[in-house]
């Protein structure tokens, strides 16, 4: 997308129509490689369990269940998407000490959705050094509260948030007020969207990160007044699905070692769109 933006507030982009069902940002790259795998569920006849989409030597493609850690860290406690894909793997007779789960990239904790990992050191090496060349297309689908004040900046049908991120002292992502603080560390941090369903109460998008901050989609939606419903750290006042509303709902790439087009898609809860529509009066 475009990187030349400067501004700090959200901005149209003429590049995506508006479409409600139909997923956007699609930047899929012509290839000489005419093999396709393709696996999309319809969140209508899945559960809510972790459970493994696409396993072969080189990667596995998961599907992770909110509240579930991606990978441990340093006083995590609990099970994590790295652990039970390890567990699956023992349990098939594919795992070894060569031959185990690597992470290349996170979803944060509370996010659900699909999630890639290399299954070798070189492998994940492989990945995370031409992760931008081979990945075509991630899409999220959240639910975010309105803006609660007349005064809030009505959002286009579609854009680009291009503002930095920092953190504060409990590493939580967040734009600055004052963006000419030279104390503050900044990365840069752009989030393209596209609004699908507009409520009165809630407001349904689709996005897709130019870059991978942590918690960029949260921080950039409630910078611009629409914190995502169920996230409490965003000031959230409402949590009608008992949980964060952001999920990872697609994956396209070119597998890093065949050359083929993947792609993976599992539908956020259909509860998502009835309950946006219910607020429609």
């Amino acid at each position: 997308m475009d990187n030349h933006h400067k501004s700090h507030k959200a901005r149209k982009s003429r590049s995506l129509k508006k479409s409600p069902r139909t997923p956007s940002f699609s930047t899929s790259q012509k290839t000489k490689q005419t093999s396709h795998t393709t696996k999309s569920i319809d969140r209508n006849s899945s559960n809510d369990s972790f459970h493994v989409l696409f396993q072969d030597e080189y990667i596995a493609i998961i599907f992770k269940p909110s509240g579930l850690l991606s990978v441990p860290y340093p006083g995590s406690h609990g099970k994590t998407a790295l652990e039970m894909l390890e567990n699956v793997m023992r349990k098939r007779g594919s795992w070894n000490k060569g031959h185990h789960p690597f992470a290349v990239h996170r979803l944060d904790r509370d996010t659900s959705g699909i999630l890639m990992f290399a299954l070798s050191f070189q492998a994940q090496q492989k990945i995370m050094n031409t992760w931008h060349k081979m990945i075509t297309e991630r899409l999220y689908h959240a639910v975010a509260e309105n803006p609660n004040t007349q005064k809030a900046q009505i959002l286009p049908d579609s854009g680009l948030i291009d503002a930095p991120l920092a953190q504060n002292a409990y590493h939580q992502s967040y734009v600055p007020k004052d963006l000419k603080n030279k104390a503050q560390h900044l990365s840069p941090a752009r989030t393209n969207y596209k609004i699908l369903e507009r409520g009165n109460e809630y407001t349904l998008f689709e996005l897709a990160l130019d870059t991978g901050k942590k918690n960029q989609i949260r921080a950039h939606l409630a910078y611009l007044g629409y914190p995502l419903a169920g996230d409490k750290n965003y000031r959230a006042k409402t949590d009608p699905f008992h949980r964060l509303a952001l999920h990872a709902r697609t994956l396209n790439f070119i597998h890093p070692y065949t050359g083929e087009n993947m792609h993976f898609e599992i539908s956020e809860p259909s509860s998502w769109q009835k309950t946006v529509e219910h607020s429609i009066k």
